[in-house]
């Protein structure tokens, strides 16, 4: 397969990033997470062919421009069952945090992301269940590009929050631990900030000082 093309776009106000995931002029969109005007002219701008969309965690700073796009695409939206909870309240959460009525389109469908290995069109990739900052949270792995999409479980520098009701600092240790048994020469690609690899965040020892 031709080596996979990565683009990062930083959108909403907590600036989470979204990542298009393009083969050829197909396109996969791991966390669209606002601004779907935006991204919807970027896919038309450079004539992708995007065959569906996935969220990371139900946050809705990954989440709030999925319906849109779903709506304007016709494409399935994938999300883990556990973060359901998550999705169904995200304008009520996006008013909370951002201080303002957002303007959110509910998906009209999602569908569940179990783990193990995926395959849409030639695109292959690994769904990792890694719980703990949400319970539904996943990372994607791309294992030809040595590419991990970790949303807000592991970021450079940082792992994600777990002072949540929901949330578990004993999932999370262990699902970090899990990526760590990638090969270090992987790149990380978090939900904020930017991007680092699995040999340089396993040498931090974040999780040791817990």
């Amino acid at each position: 397969m031709n080596q996979l093309k990565i683009l990062r776009y930083e959108v909403g106000q907590l600036q989470a990033n979204c990542y298009f995931v393009i083969h050829e002029n197909y396109c996969l969109i791991f966390d669209p997470g606002d601004s779907a005007d935006f991204l919807l002219e970027e896919i038309q701008r450079k004539r992708l062919n995007v065959l569906a969309l996935f969220a990371s965690h139900g946050h809705f700073d990954h989440v709030m421009a999925a319906g849109e796009i779903q709506a304007a695409l016709n494409i399935p939206f994938y999300i883990a069952k556990e973060d359901l909870f998550l999705l169904k309240r995200a304008g009520e959460t996006a008013r909370y945090f951002l201080g303002h009525e957002p303007h959110v389109v509910p998906p009209k469908e999602t569908k569940d992301l179990r783990e193990g290995g995926f395959k849409i069109d030639d695109l292959r990739f690994r769904i990792i269940r890694t719980p703990g900052h949400t319970p539904g949270a996943r990372c994607f792995y791309f294992k030809s590009e040595k590419a991990l999409f970790t949303g807000d479980t592991l970021f450079k520098n940082a792992i994600g929050r777990y002072d949540f009701s929901y949330s578990s600092k004993k999932d999370l240790t262990h699902s970090i631990k899990r990526l760590y048994q990638l090969p270090e020469e992987t790149v990380v690609y978090p939900g904020h900030g930017e991007k680092t690899t699995i040999g340089v965040e396993k040498g931090r020892g974040i999780i040791e000082n817990l």
